[in-house]
């Protein structure tokens, strides 16, 4: 549970960060993608999210925008949203502010978002001062299906999903290589659920 689903303590480090967006009166849920746009993974997905008209949050690599625009392009056709997760991926507690302030910048040239989620979550002080200072609405997550982890199956990334999701959850999935096999099975049977359940699918702004 400590990586599925934050702890208060570990929200806590970054109390300006958004961990979860309840809506009153309304089951309401956030999907979220990191890591892409890629043409063998981030198509599938714009594809399923359409099958069951649900728009998501992506979470773009700089890098990956400037080699796969016409994906990026795509993606925002078909209405979902965008945020920044630095041009290269750069992990916070591995570089230095201002490195990865820059870093940061450099994505939002293609990237045209306030919202910033930080590659793994990891950010050491002062980087969350500095990013809210520049104007980025840091968002986090409520749940991660861990997707990416060789040491999960598809059948665990969906029950991490049905586990620990609530009212108001910012979940997260990759469409990236390494989450392949395990997202593409996940995901759909997690939507189905979630509308079983009652849940709708909301934009992070």
């Amino acid at each position: 549970m400590l990586i599925e689903q934050p702890p208060i303590l570990y929200r806590a480090l970054f109390p300006n960060a958004i961990w979860r967006i309840p809506v009153p009166n309304k089951k309401t849920v956030y999907l979220t993608f990191d890591d892409g746009p890629i043409p063998e993974v981030t198509p599938w997905v714009l594809d399923v999210l359409d099958k069951y008209s649900i728009k998501a949050t992506f979470f773009c690599v700089g890098d990956n925008v400037r080699k796969y625009g016409h994906i990026y392009e795509d993606l925002l056709n078909r209405g979902h949203a965008v945020g920044n997760h630095t041009f290269h991926h750069l992990q916070g507690w591995q570089n230095k502010p201002l490195t990865f302030l820059n870093n940061t910048h450099q994505a939002k040239e293609l990237i045209h978002s306030n919202l910033f989620r930080p590659p793994h979550g990891h950010m050491i002080f002062p980087q969350p001062a500095l990013l809210k200072k520049k104007g980025y609405k840091i968002i986090m997550w409520d749940v991660v299906t861990r997707d990416y982890s060789r040491y999960m199956n598809p059948q665990q990334v969906l029950e991490n999903v049905k586990r620990y999701t609530r009212d108001g959850s910012i979940i997260v999935f990759h469409d990236s290589l390494k989450a392949e096999v395990n997202m593409k099975y996940a995901l759909p049977k997690a939507i189905e659920w979630l509308i079983e359940q009652g849940y709708t699918f909301e934009l992070v702004k």
